[in-house]
C-alpha cells in the first residue's frame, strides 16, 4: 500500500498531488488542534481550502487522509535523512553532522511526528505495516551510517541498538517537549545526545557541561 493506492476519481496525477498536499497541510493543522477522531471530513476539507465534494474526489474515507499524512511525513523525513546521511566517504565527523541534522529535522517536524504516532493506531493493519516498514528502512540508514563511520568495528546487535536509540532520541524532542524544552534548546539537547553517543561507542573524551 502507498499514497498512489488511495483511490481518486481524478485522473490528472499532478492535480492529485497538488490537492493532496493541500489536504495533508490542512489535516496536520487540524489534527494538531483537535486530534484525528474529533476532526470531521468537512473540517478537513475547509482546512484544506476546498469543499467536502472536492475532498471526496481525492480520498474515500477520513482514514485515507490520515494515511496520506503519515506517508507524507515519512517521505519528508526519509528524503532529508538521505540528503544528510548518504555521502561518498563516511567519517566520524560525517556521523556527528548527520545526527545533528536529524535532530534539527525532528525539531522542525515535531508536531507532525507527534500526530503521526498518536494517531497511527487508527490506520488499518495493512497501512500500519506499510508505514512501519518505512521506519525500519530509516533505522537501517542509521545502521549503515554507523557501520561506515565508526573507526572501530561494532557488532551488529550494538549497531542496531545504537541506531534505534538515535532514531527515538530525535523523536523524543517532540514527545517530551513539555519537559525537555524547559531545560534545553534544540542545540544544547543535540550536543548532549551527540556526546552520549560518542561516549557510548568509546569515542568521547568526556561529556560537555550542561547549559544553553
Amino acid at each position: 500500500m502507498n499514497g498512489s493506492k488511495v483511490t481518486s476519481t481524478i485522473k490528472d496525477e499532478q492535480l492529485i498531488e497538488r490537492r493532496r498536499n493541500q489536504m495533508i497541510k490542512g489535516a496536520v493543522s487540524l489534527f494538531k488542534e483537535k486530534g484525528f477522531h474529533r476532526s470531521t471530513t468537512r473540517e478537513i476539507a475547509k482546512a484544506s481550502g476546498f469543499s467536502i465534494g472536492t475532498l471526496y474526489e481525492y480520498i474515500r474515507t477520513k482514514e485515507d487522509v490520515l494515511f496520506l499524512v503519515c506517508d507524507s511525513i515519512y517521505e519528508k523525513v526519509k528524503a532529508r535523512m538521505e540528503a544528510a546521511f548518504l555521502k561518498e566517504s563516511a567519517s566520524l565527523d560525517h556521523l556527528v553532522q548527520a545526527v545533528r541534522a536529524y535532530y534539527l529535522l525532528m525539531d522542525e517536524m515535531q508536531d507532525e511526528v507527534v500526530i503521526m504516532y498518536q494517531e497511527m493506531k487508527s490506520l488499518s493493519k495493512e497501512a500500519q505495516e506499510y508505514v512501519m516498514q518505512k521506519e525500519k528502512a530509516m533505522v537501517a540508514m542509521l545502521e549503515q551510517l554507523l557501520q561506515d563511520s565508526v573507526p572501530h568495528r561494532l557488532n551488529q546487535r550494538d549497531i542496531s541498538l545504537i541506531a534505534n536509540n538515535i532514531f527515538i532520541q530525535g523523536q523524543m524532542w517532540g514527545f517530551r517537549r513539555w519537559m525537555l524544552q524547559k531545560e534545553f534548546t534544540i542545540a544544547s539537547y543535540t550536543e548532549r545526545q551527540v556526546a552520549f553517543l560518542l561516549a557510548g561507542i568509546g569515542l568521547g573524551d568526556g561529556l560537555p557541561a550542561t547549559g544553553c
